[in-house]
């Protein structure tokens, strides 16, 4: 299906815009919590969001499937499709942190190729699209050039299915021969990466729809993300190990070497 690429990047950035607006609505007003059957809370925010999404990127692209958190699959999955979530982060959301955010990434026949990531009350924007770099609110941003791990800056998130896999002890190992420890979590860990301000991100227990676009993003500043075994993101991927070149791959030697050793 031959789209254009940048006209397919703004329909994103103005969707994530609106669903920005929705979200704030809702942020100064307050909601209501509902629990899905996963026991992860949803909120009018997340549904009014979505509608909104889906709306303007099927108008921008209608020859594209779209995936969403709340909605679902409409259209096929082997073609153009949509990733969006529209509010990733409702826990926060409904606790009043403002760590929370919506993501939106392009899919070209199982390869991503552009996303959106804008947190609309911690204030940034970051986006993506193959071959153009990554940009942080209209500057662009790159990884930092780290390269030893005992200068590198680490985050993780969703670790604790790790405590009982036979990869915590190397990840105990990699804390302590780190710089630093961090847990930031969602999309904020991988925002500090993609501008330099960390290294490694470590994360089990995601859904594709939470990383699709910081995926884009992280590659396109110079970095590499993949999962846990060194695999690039698809609509399976369920962790992530991304980093600057150099760190990512002294972190999945000794991951993988951890985990078959």
């Amino acid at each position: 299906m031959s789209y254009e690429p940048e006209q397919a990047l703004a329909a994103a950035r103005e969707a994530a815009a609106a669903a920005g607006e929705i979200i704030r609505h809702y942020w100064n007003r307050g909601v209501s919590v509902e629990w899905k059957a996963d026991a992860t809370p949803v909120t009018v925010a997340d549904r009014e969001a979505e509608q909104a999404i889906r709306a303007l990127l099927a108008r921008a692209l209608p020859q594209a499937a779209i995936y969403g958190e709340e909605y679902g699959i409409e259209g096929a999955r082997d073609g153009l499709l949509w990733l969006v979530d529209p509010l990733d982060g409702t826990k926060s959301f409904v606790r009043r942190t403002p760590f929370f955010s919506t993501q939106i990434a392009l899919m070209d026949r199982g390869e991503l190729v552009l996303g959106v990531s804008s947190a609309p009350i911690y204030g940034e924007t970051m986006w993506a699209r193959h071959g153009a770099g990554a940009w942080l609110d209209g500057e662009r941003v790159q990884v930092a050039p780290i390269d030893a791990m005992s200068q590198a800056s680490l985050s993780i998130g969703n670790v604790k299915s790790l405590t009982a896999d036979a990869r915590w002890d190397a990840l105990g190992a990699l804390i302590r021969d780190s710089s630093r420890i961090r847990g930031y979590g969602d999309f904020c860990h991988y925002h500090l990466l993609a501008r330099g301000g960390l290294d490694l991100v470590i994360e089990s227990d995601v859904n594709i729809l939470d990383v699709a676009a910081l995926a884009v993003i992280v590659r396109e500043a110079g970095g590499v993300f993949t999962d846990l075994e060194g695999s690039a993101p698809s609509l399976e991927t369920a962790s992530v190990l991304a980093g600057t070149p150099a760190i990512h791959a002294q972190a999945l030697a000794r991951l993988h070497h951890e985990s078959t050793g």
